[in-house]
Protein backbone atom coordinates (compact mmCIF):
# COMPACT_ATOMS: atom_id res chain seq x y z
CA UNK A 1 0.00 0.00 0.00
CA UNK A 2 1.81 3.55 -0.59
CA UNK A 3 2.46 5.94 2.07
CA UNK A 4 -0.30 8.64 2.32
CA UNK A 5 1.55 12.21 1.85
CA UNK A 6 -1.50 13.64 4.40
CA UNK A 7 -0.60 11.60 7.38
CA UNK A 8 2.13 13.67 9.44
CA UNK A 9 4.74 12.09 11.30
CA UNK A 10 4.24 11.78 15.40
CA UNK A 11 5.83 14.12 17.39
CA UNK A 12 9.14 13.05 18.88
CA UNK A 13 8.62 10.52 21.60
CA UNK A 14 5.63 10.09 21.08
CA UNK A 15 4.68 6.27 21.87
CA UNK A 16 2.15 5.68 18.83
CA UNK A 17 2.43 2.20 19.72
CA UNK A 18 1.72 2.22 23.10
CA UNK A 19 -1.56 4.85 21.83
CA UNK A 20 -2.45 2.35 19.54
CA UNK A 21 -2.74 -0.94 22.31
CA UNK A 22 -4.68 1.20 24.31
CA UNK A 23 -7.40 3.24 22.40
CA UNK A 24 -6.30 6.61 23.04
CA UNK A 25 -7.10 7.53 19.09
CA UNK A 26 -9.49 8.31 17.54
CA UNK A 27 -11.45 7.72 14.18
CA UNK A 28 -12.86 9.68 11.93
CA UNK A 29 -15.20 8.22 8.48
CA UNK A 30 -16.82 10.46 5.86
CA UNK A 31 -18.48 9.45 2.93
CA UNK A 32 -18.02 11.65 0.26
CA UNK A 33 -19.08 12.41 -3.09
CA UNK A 34 -16.46 10.01 -4.83
CA UNK A 35 -14.24 8.66 -2.22
CA UNK A 36 -15.10 7.17 1.41
CA UNK A 37 -11.82 8.18 3.69
CA UNK A 38 -11.08 7.69 6.84
CA UNK A 39 -8.19 9.05 9.38
CA UNK A 40 -7.03 7.74 12.36
CA UNK A 41 -5.36 10.49 14.79
CA UNK A 42 -3.47 10.82 17.96
CA UNK A 43 -5.13 12.83 21.39
CA UNK A 44 -4.09 16.61 19.73
CA UNK A 45 -5.12 15.19 16.25
CA UNK A 46 -1.79 14.15 15.10
CA UNK A 47 -2.72 12.17 11.80
CA UNK A 48 -1.31 8.59 12.21
CA UNK A 49 -2.92 6.57 9.38
CA UNK A 50 -5.62 6.10 7.11
CA UNK A 51 -7.12 4.15 4.46
CA UNK A 52 -9.77 4.93 1.87
CA UNK A 53 -12.57 2.97 -0.77
CA UNK A 54 -13.55 4.63 -4.25
CA UNK A 55 -17.25 4.82 -5.27
CA UNK A 56 -19.68 6.79 -7.85
CA UNK A 57 -23.51 7.63 -7.50
CA UNK A 58 -25.57 6.27 -9.87
CA UNK A 59 -27.91 8.13 -12.32
CA UNK A 60 -31.38 5.82 -11.80
CA UNK A 61 -34.64 6.64 -13.06
CA UNK A 62 -33.52 10.35 -13.10
CA UNK A 63 -32.31 10.66 -9.80
CA UNK A 64 -28.86 10.84 -8.33
CA UNK A 65 -28.57 8.01 -5.43
CA UNK A 66 -26.31 5.35 -3.59
CA UNK A 67 -27.38 1.72 -2.70
CA UNK A 68 -27.22 0.74 1.02
CA UNK A 69 -25.31 -2.21 -0.17
CA UNK A 70 -22.82 0.18 -1.40
CA UNK A 71 -22.48 2.13 1.47
CA UNK A 72 -21.73 -0.97 3.54
CA UNK A 73 -19.33 -2.47 1.36
CA UNK A 74 -17.32 1.16 0.91
CA UNK A 75 -17.41 1.21 4.62
CA UNK A 76 -15.95 -1.87 5.85
CA UNK A 77 -13.26 -2.10 2.48
CA UNK A 78 -12.28 1.96 4.02
CA UNK A 79 -12.04 0.71 7.78
CA UNK A 80 -9.88 -2.75 6.67
CA UNK A 81 -7.61 -0.37 4.37
CA UNK A 82 -7.12 1.91 7.13
CA UNK A 83 -6.39 -0.99 9.70
CA UNK A 84 -3.88 -2.14 7.69
CA UNK A 85 -2.30 0.91 6.86
CA UNK A 86 -1.56 1.37 10.51
CA UNK A 87 -0.64 -2.23 10.78
CA UNK A 88 2.05 -1.45 8.05
CA UNK A 89 2.95 1.47 9.59
CA UNK A 90 3.13 0.56 13.33
CA UNK A 91 2.96 -3.09 13.67
CA UNK A 92 -0.06 -3.04 15.46
CA UNK A 93 -3.04 -3.72 14.61
CA UNK A 94 -6.21 -1.85 16.60
CA UNK A 95 -9.17 -3.23 18.11
CA UNK A 96 -10.85 -0.26 19.84
CA UNK A 97 -10.08 3.23 19.66
CA UNK A 98 -10.82 6.65 21.97
CA UNK A 99 -13.60 7.61 20.20
CA UNK A 100 -15.18 7.30 16.46
CA UNK A 101 -17.32 9.61 14.31
CA UNK A 102 -19.08 9.36 11.08
CA UNK A 103 -19.56 12.14 8.02
CA UNK A 104 -21.27 12.07 5.31
CA UNK A 105 -21.87 14.54 2.32
CA UNK A 106 -24.96 16.69 3.62
CA UNK A 107 -28.98 16.97 3.02
CA UNK A 108 -30.62 14.54 0.69
CA UNK A 109 -33.20 12.20 1.73
CA UNK A 110 -33.16 8.53 3.62
CA UNK A 111 -36.72 7.57 4.37
CA UNK A 112 -37.38 4.70 6.81
CA UNK A 113 -40.63 2.85 7.78
CA UNK A 114 -40.91 1.91 11.32
CA UNK A 115 -39.21 -1.38 11.07
CA UNK A 116 -36.33 0.52 9.48
CA UNK A 117 -36.71 -0.34 6.17
CA UNK A 118 -35.53 1.90 3.20
CA UNK A 119 -38.71 3.13 1.76
CA UNK A 120 -37.51 4.52 -1.35
CA UNK A 121 -34.08 4.73 -2.77
CA UNK A 122 -31.62 7.01 -1.20
CA UNK A 123 -32.09 11.00 -2.56
CA UNK A 124 -28.81 12.66 -2.50
CA UNK A 125 -28.04 16.41 -2.21
CA UNK A 126 -27.36 16.53 -6.26
CA UNK A 127 -31.11 16.08 -7.09
CA UNK A 128 -32.79 18.86 -8.23
CA UNK A 129 -36.30 18.11 -8.23
CA UNK A 130 -38.23 19.74 -5.74
CA UNK A 131 -38.26 23.33 -6.86
CA UNK A 132 -42.28 23.56 -5.79
CA UNK A 133 -41.58 22.34 -2.09
CA UNK A 134 -38.55 24.66 -1.59
CA UNK A 135 -40.00 27.92 -2.79
CA UNK A 136 -43.38 27.45 -1.19
CA UNK A 137 -41.44 26.53 2.17
CA UNK A 138 -38.97 29.52 1.77
CA UNK A 139 -41.71 32.11 1.47
CA UNK A 140 -43.84 30.00 4.67
CA UNK A 141 -40.77 30.13 7.36
CA UNK A 142 -38.94 33.32 5.23
CA UNK A 143 -35.91 31.69 5.37
CA UNK A 144 -34.39 29.92 2.34
CA UNK A 145 -34.98 26.17 2.00
CA UNK A 146 -32.63 25.34 -0.99
CA UNK A 147 -33.75 22.61 -2.90
CA UNK A 148 -31.17 19.68 -1.98
CA UNK A 149 -32.15 19.98 2.03
CA UNK A 150 -34.56 16.77 3.45
CA UNK A 151 -37.02 18.97 4.61
CA UNK A 152 -37.84 20.12 0.53
CA UNK A 153 -37.44 16.76 -0.50
CA UNK A 154 -39.82 15.49 2.24
CA UNK A 155 -42.59 18.21 1.13
CA UNK A 156 -42.25 17.25 -2.06
CA UNK A 157 -43.15 13.86 -1.82
CA UNK A 158 -46.25 15.14 -0.02
CA UNK A 159 -46.98 17.23 -2.48
CA UNK A 160 -46.23 14.45 -5.40
CA UNK A 161 -48.59 12.26 -3.11
CA UNK A 162 -46.08 9.85 -2.80
CA UNK A 163 -47.09 6.44 -1.97
CA UNK A 164 -44.36 6.00 0.78
CA UNK A 165 -44.89 9.03 2.76
CA UNK A 166 -48.12 7.38 4.61
CA UNK A 167 -45.56 4.84 5.95
CA UNK A 168 -42.87 7.28 7.08
CA UNK A 169 -41.52 6.82 10.43
CA UNK A 170 -38.09 8.78 10.66
CA UNK A 171 -35.51 10.32 7.84
CA UNK A 172 -32.34 11.25 8.22
CA UNK A 173 -28.77 12.16 6.46
CA UNK A 174 -26.64 9.71 5.36
CA UNK A 175 -24.16 10.35 8.06
CA UNK A 176 -27.22 10.29 10.38
CA UNK A 177 -28.39 6.64 8.82
CA UNK A 178 -24.72 5.07 9.16
CA UNK A 179 -24.36 6.61 12.81
CA UNK A 180 -27.77 4.99 13.48
CA UNK A 181 -26.85 1.50 12.19
CA UNK A 182 -24.13 1.41 14.57
CA UNK A 183 -25.15 2.49 17.50
CA UNK A 184 -28.61 2.27 17.40
CA UNK A 185 -29.27 5.92 18.18
CA UNK A 186 -31.45 8.34 15.82
CA UNK A 187 -29.52 11.59 16.41
CA UNK A 188 -27.44 14.29 14.33
CA UNK A 189 -24.97 17.05 14.65
CA UNK A 190 -26.19 20.35 14.90
CA UNK A 191 -24.19 21.16 11.77
CA UNK A 192 -25.51 18.51 9.61
CA UNK A 193 -29.35 18.78 11.27
CA UNK A 194 -29.04 22.48 10.46
CA UNK A 195 -29.50 21.13 6.67
CA UNK A 196 -31.92 18.71 7.13
CA UNK A 197 -34.27 21.79 8.53
CA UNK A 198 -33.50 25.67 9.84
CA UNK A 199 -31.97 25.42 13.27
CA UNK A 200 -32.36 28.42 16.08
CA UNK A 201 -28.91 29.33 16.59
CA UNK A 202 -30.39 30.45 20.25
CA UNK A 203 -31.53 26.76 20.85
CA UNK A 204 -29.33 24.54 18.99
CA UNK A 205 -32.10 23.01 17.86
CA UNK A 206 -34.85 23.32 15.31
CA UNK A 207 -37.11 25.88 15.05
CA UNK A 208 -39.80 25.56 16.66
CA UNK A 209 -41.94 28.23 14.64
CA UNK A 210 -41.32 26.64 11.71
CA UNK A 211 -42.30 23.07 12.72
CA UNK A 212 -45.18 24.18 13.98
CA UNK A 213 -45.84 25.99 10.24
CA UNK A 214 -44.84 23.03 8.40
CA UNK A 215 -47.74 20.62 10.72
CA UNK A 216 -50.56 23.11 9.67
CA UNK A 217 -49.02 23.43 6.16
CA UNK A 218 -49.19 19.68 5.59
CA UNK A 219 -52.46 19.08 7.60
CA UNK A 220 -54.49 19.20 5.31
CA UNK A 221 -52.74 16.43 3.07
CA UNK A 222 -50.99 14.51 5.89
CA UNK A 223 -52.90 15.27 9.25
CA UNK A 224 -51.14 12.50 11.15
CA UNK A 225 -47.47 13.60 10.10
CA UNK A 226 -45.70 15.65 13.16
CA UNK A 227 -42.57 16.58 12.01
CA UNK A 228 -40.37 16.21 15.22
CA UNK A 229 -41.28 12.61 15.77
CA UNK A 230 -39.77 11.90 12.46
CA UNK A 231 -36.26 14.30 12.26
CA UNK A 232 -33.31 13.15 14.51
CA UNK A 233 -32.62 14.48 17.83
CA UNK A 234 -29.67 17.28 17.57
CA UNK A 235 -26.67 17.42 19.36
CA UNK A 236 -23.36 19.71 19.32
CA UNK A 237 -20.04 19.01 19.07
CA UNK A 238 -18.39 17.52 22.75
CA UNK A 239 -21.39 15.68 23.38
CA UNK A 240 -21.98 11.54 23.48
CA UNK A 241 -23.62 10.36 20.99
CA UNK A 242 -23.68 6.46 22.03
CA UNK A 243 -21.63 3.84 21.72
CA UNK A 244 -20.79 1.25 18.73
CA UNK A 245 -22.82 -1.82 19.44
CA UNK A 246 -21.77 -5.68 18.64
CA UNK A 247 -23.80 -5.06 15.47
CA UNK A 248 -22.62 -2.02 14.39
CA UNK A 249 -19.03 -3.11 14.99
CA UNK A 250 -19.50 -5.97 12.64
CA UNK A 251 -20.69 -3.94 10.12
CA UNK A 252 -17.97 -1.70 10.22
CA UNK A 253 -15.49 -4.64 10.32
CA UNK A 254 -16.38 -8.00 9.48
CA UNK A 255 -13.52 -9.87 10.17
CA UNK A 256 -14.24 -9.60 14.19
CA UNK A 257 -11.12 -7.18 15.01
CA UNK A 258 -12.93 -4.41 15.78
CA UNK A 259 -14.45 -4.46 19.19
CA UNK A 260 -17.86 -3.02 20.48
CA UNK A 261 -18.08 -0.06 23.06
CA UNK A 262 -16.32 2.60 21.00
CA UNK A 263 -18.08 6.27 22.33
CA UNK A 264 -19.00 7.96 19.02
CA UNK A 265 -19.45 11.69 18.77
CA UNK A 266 -22.31 13.39 16.91
CA UNK A 267 -22.32 12.63 13.11
CA UNK A 268 -21.58 15.59 11.11
CA UNK A 269 -22.23 16.51 7.45
CA UNK A 270 -18.92 16.99 5.49
CA UNK A 271 -19.47 21.25 5.63
CA UNK A 272 -19.17 20.76 9.77
CA UNK A 273 -16.00 18.74 9.02
CA UNK A 274 -13.98 21.05 6.81
CA UNK A 275 -15.30 24.22 8.94
CA UNK A 276 -13.21 22.28 11.77
CA UNK A 277 -10.49 20.91 9.54
CA UNK A 278 -9.77 24.46 8.69
CA UNK A 279 -10.24 25.90 12.16
CA UNK A 280 -12.49 27.74 10.87
CA UNK A 281 -15.55 27.65 13.46
CA UNK A 282 -15.37 31.40 14.65
CA UNK A 283 -16.87 34.47 13.55
CA UNK A 284 -15.10 36.46 11.07
CA UNK A 285 -13.37 33.33 9.59
CA UNK A 286 -14.95 30.87 6.67
CA UNK A 287 -13.44 28.47 4.53
CA UNK A 288 -14.11 27.06 0.98
CA UNK A 289 -14.10 22.81 0.47
CA UNK A 290 -13.33 21.59 -3.01
CA UNK A 291 -14.33 18.37 -4.21
CA UNK A 292 -17.44 17.19 -5.91
CA UNK A 293 -19.31 20.02 -4.98
CA UNK A 294 -17.72 23.26 -3.94
CA UNK A 295 -19.01 25.47 -1.17
CA UNK A 296 -17.83 28.38 1.09
CA UNK A 297 -19.03 28.47 5.12
CA UNK A 298 -18.41 31.95 6.51
CA UNK A 299 -19.45 32.24 10.24
CA UNK A 300 -21.45 35.12 11.19
CA UNK A 301 -21.32 37.68 13.55
CA UNK A 302 -24.57 38.17 12.93
CA UNK A 303 -27.93 37.71 10.95
CA UNK A 304 -28.59 38.81 7.98
CA UNK A 305 -30.68 41.39 6.67
CA UNK A 306 -32.37 39.43 3.95
CA UNK A 307 -33.16 36.24 2.61
CA UNK A 308 -30.67 35.07 -0.21
CA UNK A 309 -31.67 31.92 -2.30
CA UNK A 310 -27.86 31.46 -3.01
CA UNK A 311 -26.87 31.78 0.63
CA UNK A 312 -27.84 28.66 3.04
CA UNK A 313 -28.14 29.04 6.73
CA UNK A 314 -26.45 26.52 8.69
CA UNK A 315 -24.53 26.10 11.59
CA UNK A 316 -21.48 25.34 13.05
CA UNK A 317 -20.69 21.87 14.71
CA UNK A 318 -20.98 24.00 17.74
CA UNK A 319 -24.34 25.49 17.07
CA UNK A 320 -23.15 28.97 15.92
CA UNK A 321 -24.71 30.67 12.96
CA UNK A 322 -23.24 30.30 9.14
CA UNK A 323 -23.92 31.43 5.68
CA UNK A 324 -23.26 28.73 3.24
CA UNK A 325 -22.94 29.22 -0.44
CA UNK A 326 -23.00 25.65 -2.17
CA UNK A 327 -22.90 24.94 -5.57
CA UNK A 328 -23.33 21.74 -7.13
CA UNK A 329 -20.25 21.26 -9.29
CA UNK A 330 -17.23 21.07 -7.84
CA UNK A 331 -13.27 19.16 -9.44
CA UNK A 332 -15.39 16.80 -11.14
CA UNK A 333 -15.03 18.05 -14.61
CA UNK A 334 -11.26 19.10 -14.11
CA UNK A 335 -10.75 15.21 -13.42
CA UNK A 336 -12.49 14.14 -16.04
CA UNK A 337 -9.94 16.00 -18.31
CA UNK A 338 -6.96 15.13 -16.21
CA UNK A 339 -8.20 11.52 -17.21
CA UNK A 340 -8.31 12.70 -21.02
CA UNK A 341 -4.35 14.17 -20.86
CA UNK A 342 -3.45 11.07 -19.07
CA UNK A 343 -4.71 8.54 -21.25
CA UNK A 344 -3.37 10.98 -24.01
CA UNK A 345 0.09 10.62 -22.60
CA UNK A 346 -0.43 6.86 -21.94
CA UNK A 347 -0.76 6.42 -25.58
CA UNK A 348 2.11 8.10 -26.54
CA UNK A 349 3.99 5.60 -24.31
CA UNK A 350 4.60 7.89 -21.65
CA UNK A 351 1.98 6.97 -18.66
CA UNK A 352 2.12 9.29 -15.57
CA UNK A 353 0.11 8.52 -12.22
CA UNK A 354 -3.50 10.52 -11.95
CA UNK A 355 -2.30 12.62 -8.99
CA UNK A 356 0.95 13.61 -11.24
CA UNK A 357 -1.70 14.11 -14.71
CA UNK A 358 -3.84 16.62 -12.34
CA UNK A 359 -1.04 18.54 -10.45
CA UNK A 360 0.35 19.02 -14.46
CA UNK A 361 -2.68 20.32 -15.43
CA UNK A 362 -3.10 22.90 -12.59
CA UNK A 363 0.69 24.45 -12.88
CA UNK A 364 0.24 25.15 -16.54
CA UNK A 365 -3.13 27.28 -15.55
CA UNK A 366 -0.32 29.45 -14.29
CA UNK A 367 0.85 29.82 -17.63
CA UNK A 368 -2.34 30.88 -19.23
CA UNK A 369 -3.88 34.50 -19.93
CA UNK A 370 -5.42 36.05 -16.88
CA UNK A 371 -9.06 35.84 -18.86
CA UNK A 372 -8.42 32.30 -20.13
CA UNK A 373 -7.45 33.79 -23.52
CA UNK A 374 -11.46 34.31 -23.96
CA UNK A 375 -12.62 30.39 -23.46
CA UNK A 376 -15.07 29.35 -21.39
CA UNK A 377 -16.10 26.50 -19.48
CA UNK A 378 -19.01 25.44 -17.46
CA UNK A 379 -18.33 22.21 -15.40
CA UNK A 380 -22.48 21.22 -14.65
CA UNK A 381 -22.31 17.50 -14.60
CA UNK A 382 -25.74 18.35 -12.65
CA UNK A 383 -28.01 20.88 -11.73
CA UNK A 384 -26.78 24.38 -10.13
CA UNK A 385 -29.46 26.39 -7.86
CA UNK A 386 -27.09 29.43 -7.59
CA UNK A 387 -27.61 30.04 -11.80
CA UNK A 388 -30.91 28.44 -12.17
CA UNK A 389 -30.65 25.46 -13.73
CA UNK A 390 -32.03 22.18 -12.60
CA UNK A 391 -30.14 20.09 -14.55
CA UNK A 392 -26.21 20.43 -16.56
CA UNK A 393 -24.13 20.17 -19.17
CA UNK A 394 -20.07 20.06 -19.13
CA UNK A 395 -19.58 22.34 -22.00
CA UNK A 396 -15.82 24.13 -23.49
CA UNK A 397 -17.05 26.96 -26.01
CA UNK A 398 -14.51 29.36 -27.67
CA UNK A 399 -15.44 32.31 -30.11
CA UNK A 400 -12.90 32.15 -33.62
CA UNK A 401 -10.39 34.56 -31.77
CA UNK A 402 -10.19 32.59 -28.42
CA UNK A 403 -6.53 31.81 -27.65
CA UNK A 404 -6.99 28.15 -27.65
CA UNK A 405 -3.85 26.65 -25.73
CA UNK A 406 -3.25 23.93 -22.78
CA UNK A 407 -2.61 26.85 -19.85
CA UNK A 408 -5.46 29.04 -21.33
CA UNK A 409 -7.69 25.74 -21.19
CA UNK A 410 -6.04 24.88 -17.60
CA UNK A 411 -7.03 28.05 -16.42
CA UNK A 412 -10.59 28.35 -17.93
CA UNK A 413 -11.46 24.83 -16.01
CA UNK A 414 -9.89 26.45 -13.06
CA UNK A 415 -11.84 29.52 -13.30
CA UNK A 416 -15.24 27.51 -14.27
CA UNK A 417 -14.84 25.29 -10.72
CA UNK A 418 -14.93 28.68 -8.81
CA UNK A 419 -17.37 30.75 -10.72
CA UNK A 420 -21.15 29.73 -9.29
CA UNK A 421 -18.97 30.28 -5.77
CA UNK A 422 -18.17 33.74 -6.81
CA UNK A 423 -21.31 34.71 -7.45
CA UNK A 424 -22.30 33.72 -4.13
CA UNK A 425 -19.69 35.16 -2.09
CA UNK A 426 -21.30 38.64 -4.18
CA UNK A 427 -24.07 38.66 -2.15
CA UNK A 428 -22.15 38.09 1.09
CA UNK A 429 -19.97 41.36 0.33
CA UNK A 430 -23.23 43.15 -0.60
CA UNK A 431 -24.37 42.17 2.99
CA UNK A 432 -21.32 43.93 4.66
CA UNK A 433 -20.19 40.77 6.01
CA UNK A 434 -16.54 40.49 6.92
CA UNK A 435 -14.12 38.13 6.89
CA UNK A 436 -10.50 37.83 8.46
CA UNK A 437 -9.26 34.78 7.36
CA UNK A 438 -10.63 32.57 4.45
CA UNK A 439 -9.00 29.02 4.51
CA UNK A 440 -9.22 26.64 1.65
CA UNK A 441 -8.75 22.38 1.72
CA UNK A 442 -9.32 19.47 -0.26
CA UNK A 443 -7.19 17.80 -2.75
CA UNK A 444 -7.21 20.74 -5.26
CA UNK A 445 -4.58 22.63 -2.96
CA UNK A 446 -2.10 19.86 -3.05
CA UNK A 447 -0.81 21.69 -5.48
CA UNK A 448 0.99 24.45 -3.85
CA UNK A 449 0.12 27.77 -5.16
CA UNK A 450 -2.41 27.31 -8.42
CA UNK A 451 -5.90 26.51 -7.15
CA UNK A 452 -4.89 28.78 -4.05
CA UNK A 453 -4.22 31.67 -5.78
CA UNK A 454 -6.78 31.37 -8.53
CA UNK A 455 -9.44 30.88 -5.88
CA UNK A 456 -8.05 34.30 -3.83
CA UNK A 457 -9.08 35.67 -7.37
CA UNK A 458 -12.64 34.20 -7.63
CA UNK A 459 -13.24 35.16 -4.05
CA UNK A 460 -11.41 38.99 -4.26
CA UNK A 461 -9.86 38.24 -0.42
CA UNK A 462 -6.66 36.39 0.88
CA UNK A 463 -6.59 32.62 0.50
CA UNK A 464 -5.04 30.74 3.50
CA UNK A 465 -3.94 26.77 3.13
CA UNK A 466 -3.07 24.89 6.03
CA UNK A 467 -1.10 22.02 6.17
CA UNK A 468 -4.12 19.98 6.96
CA UNK A 469 -5.80 21.26 3.69
CA UNK A 470 -5.10 18.04 1.78
CA UNK A 471 -6.17 16.00 4.48
CA UNK A 472 -9.64 17.03 4.68
CA UNK A 473 -12.96 15.65 5.95
CA UNK A 474 -12.13 12.56 7.75
CA UNK A 475 -9.07 14.18 9.21
CA UNK A 476 -11.88 16.93 10.61
CA UNK A 477 -14.13 14.20 11.34
CA UNK A 478 -11.79 12.54 13.87
CA UNK A 479 -10.77 15.74 15.50
CA UNK A 480 -14.37 16.54 16.05
CA UNK A 481 -14.13 12.17 17.85
CA UNK A 482 -10.87 13.37 20.11
CA UNK A 483 -12.66 16.48 21.08
CA UNK A 484 -15.35 14.41 23.25
CA UNK A 485 -12.27 13.70 25.71
CA UNK A 486 -11.80 17.41 26.31
CA UNK A 487 -15.11 18.91 25.88
CA UNK A 488 -16.25 19.37 29.35
CA UNK A 489 -12.52 21.34 29.79
CA UNK A 490 -12.86 23.42 25.90
CA UNK A 491 -14.67 24.80 23.86
CA UNK A 492 -14.38 23.40 20.45
CA UNK A 493 -12.96 27.07 18.86
CA UNK A 494 -10.38 27.27 21.81
CA UNK A 495 -9.94 23.31 21.44
CA UNK A 496 -8.92 23.75 18.30
CA UNK A 497 -6.50 26.68 18.36
CA UNK A 498 -4.26 25.76 21.20
CA UNK A 499 -3.98 22.38 20.62
CA UNK A 500 -4.87 21.12 17.22
CA UNK A 501 -3.36 24.18 15.12
CA UNK A 502 -1.30 25.45 18.03
CA UNK A 503 1.56 24.96 15.62
CA UNK A 504 -0.23 24.93 12.35
CA UNK A 505 1.78 25.73 9.35
CA UNK A 506 -0.22 28.33 7.17
CA UNK A 507 0.43 30.15 3.71
CA UNK A 508 -1.79 33.13 2.82
CA UNK A 509 -1.69 34.53 -1.21
CA UNK A 510 -3.07 37.46 -1.50
CA UNK A 511 -5.28 38.62 -5.06
CA UNK A 512 -2.78 39.28 -7.76
CA UNK A 513 -3.98 42.49 -9.45
CA UNK A 514 -3.59 40.78 -12.86
CA UNK A 515 -5.71 38.05 -11.89
CA UNK A 516 -8.43 40.06 -10.22
CA UNK A 517 -8.74 42.23 -13.84
CA UNK A 518 -8.83 38.44 -15.97
CA UNK A 519 -11.02 36.47 -13.47
CA UNK A 520 -13.37 39.86 -13.46
CA UNK A 521 -13.24 39.38 -17.05
CA UNK A 522 -14.16 35.76 -17.34
CA UNK A 523 -16.81 36.02 -15.55
CA UNK A 524 -18.78 38.62 -16.85
CA UNK A 525 -18.34 36.18 -19.79
CA UNK A 526 -19.38 33.25 -18.11
CA UNK A 527 -23.13 34.91 -16.85
CA UNK A 528 -23.47 36.14 -20.23
CA UNK A 529 -22.98 32.32 -21.57
CA UNK A 530 -25.05 31.13 -19.11
CA UNK A 531 -27.92 31.28 -21.93
CA UNK A 532 -25.12 28.83 -24.24
CA UNK A 533 -25.96 26.07 -20.81
CA UNK A 534 -29.54 26.63 -20.74
CA UNK A 535 -29.84 26.00 -24.54
CA UNK A 536 -27.21 22.81 -24.39
CA UNK A 537 -29.61 21.57 -21.18
CA UNK A 538 -32.95 22.16 -23.53
CA UNK A 539 -31.23 20.44 -26.67
CA UNK A 540 -30.10 16.88 -25.13
CA UNK A 541 -32.95 17.09 -22.69
CA UNK A 542 -34.41 13.57 -24.42
CA UNK A 543 -31.23 12.14 -24.92
CA UNK A 544 -30.46 12.47 -20.83
CA UNK A 545 -34.00 11.23 -20.08
CA UNK A 546 -33.76 8.01 -22.87
CA UNK A 547 -30.33 6.85 -20.68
Amino acid sequence: MPVDPTVVAPEPGTDVRAALMEGSTALGIELGSTRIKASLVGPDGAALASGSHDWENQFVDRMWTYSLEAVWTGLQACVASLLADTERRYGVRPTTFGALGVSAMMHGYLAFDRDGELLVPFRTWRNTTTDRAAAELSELFGHNIPLRWSIAHLYQAVLDDEPHVPELASFTTLAGYVHRRLTGRHVLGVGDASGMFPVDPATRTYDARMLAQFDELVAGRRPDLHLADLLPEVLVAGQEAGRLTEEGAALLDPSGTLAAGIPLCPPEGDAGTGMVATNAVAPRTGNVSVGTSIFAMVVLERPLERVHHELDLVTTPAGDLVAMVHCNNGASELGAWAEVFGRFAAALGHPAEPDAVFGALLREALDGEADGGGLLAYNYLSGEPITGLAEGRPLVVRAPDSRLTLANFARTQVYAAFATLSLGMRVLEAEGVELDTLFAHGGMFRTAGVAQRLLAAAVRAPVAVATSASEGGPWGMAVLAAYLGVAAEQDLGTYLRTRVFAAAEVDVVEPDAADLVGYAAFLDRYVAGLAIERAAVEATAHGVAAR
